[in-house]
């Protein structure tokens, strides 16, 4: 199975009970954040100054339009996968928020963003590997793995694990800016072709229309610029209930739509492209004809609101493991 990529993760079950907590889905066994249904959550009081100071200061990335990043690739190994050794780049590997381990790095596969393993484009280069036997799930910034193997901020994921709130450990960094796993939280071809996306899903903001600090699921924040009502690190948008569906462009972007609306999407990271989707590279379904980058770009800032997940937490710079 050396090589094997995942083919339709998330097509299993992901979805919600009635009590809104969710079940599990692939990646973990048990439930996390990702899994919770919202559609009925209470709105966060200052939602309409959060989704207003959100406005002012620009709103989506790309000229306050909602596009789709399709670039992410995960990737799955197991016993038969070699394990590699890294040497981290100083820059981007952050102690104790990162882990320094083996990884296990597929014969086929590649980088986000790039065709292989070489970080050639000087984009995140994130490399996602899924060892479901082994019950981990690695996740790295900034990998480049050429003769050598040299990475940034590597989170080792137990899958089998029921994490509470602090995750990996309180104001501790990952792959992402926020502390919070990738992978569950990107939908796929092969879930939006069979008409369901069952969990949250990723995006991302310009780190100048993100206040300082962070609020659940979140459990680490970075140096933002934005103005003090625009919305933390971590937060959780909801479609708003009312939104026309019926009215974007195609099945695929109603398929989003209506995750959007019962799971909401988490912020994860500072870009410029909004929504996070996996590649279609190692997809039984493809994107094309089924969902392009620009078919949500009808969906505007003032169309979602704010789920309360507690108050804003400070950022003191002391990752607790």
């Amino acid at each position: 199975m050396q090589g094997k990529v995942v083919l339709g993760l998330l097509l299993a079950a992901c979805g919600g009970g009635g009590d809104g907590a969710g079940d599990s889905g692939p990646y973990f066994s048990e439930p996390m954040f990702f899994n919770r249904v919202i559609e009925d959550a209470p709105k966060a009081a200052d939602s309409d100054a959060m989704i207003a100071g959100l406005r002012s200061a620009g709103g989506w990335g790309r000229g306050n339009r909602l596009q789709i990043d399709f670039s992410f690739a995960v990737l799955e190994a197991d016993t038969t996968t070699p394990r590699r050794p890294f040497t981290p780049t100083p820059e981007y590997f952050y102690s104790p928020d990162c882990e320094q381990a083996e990884v296990p790095v597929p014969a086929i596969g590649n980088l986000e963003g790039e065709p292989g393993y070489a970080c050639v484009s000087d984009g995140d280069c994130h490399l996602i590997v899924l060892d479901r036997e082994g019950g981990k799930l690695y996740e790295m910034y900034k990998a480049d793995i050429t003769s050598d193997f040299r990475g940034g901020c590597l989170a080792v994921w137990d899958t089998t694990r029921a994490y509470d709130e602090t995750l990996r450990g309180d104001q501790c960094s990952s792959a992402d800016a926020a502390g919070l796993p990738i992978a569950p939280m990107l939908f796929t071809a092969d879930e939006v072709a069979a008409g369901e996306i069952t969990h949250a899903i990723r995006f991302v903001l310009p780190n100048d229309r993100v206040r300082r600090g962070f609020v659940r699921p979140a459990v680490h924040g970075t140096d933002t610029t934005g103005p003090a009502n625009t919305p933390p690190y971590g937060v959780h948008l909801r479609l708003k209930a009312n939104y026309p569906i019926d009215s974007l462009p195609n099945e695929g972007a109603k398929v989003v739509a209506r995750a959007l609306q019962k799971y909401g999407m988490v912020h994860a990271d500072g870009g410029e492209v909004t929504l996070t989707a996996a590649s279609d590279r190692y997809t039984t379904a493809k994107w094309a004809g089924l969902l392009a980058d620009r078919d949500l770009e009808f969906l505007r800032v003032e169309d979602f609101e704010v789920v309360d997940n507690g108050p804003v937490i400070s950022y003191p710079y002391r990752c607790t493991r």
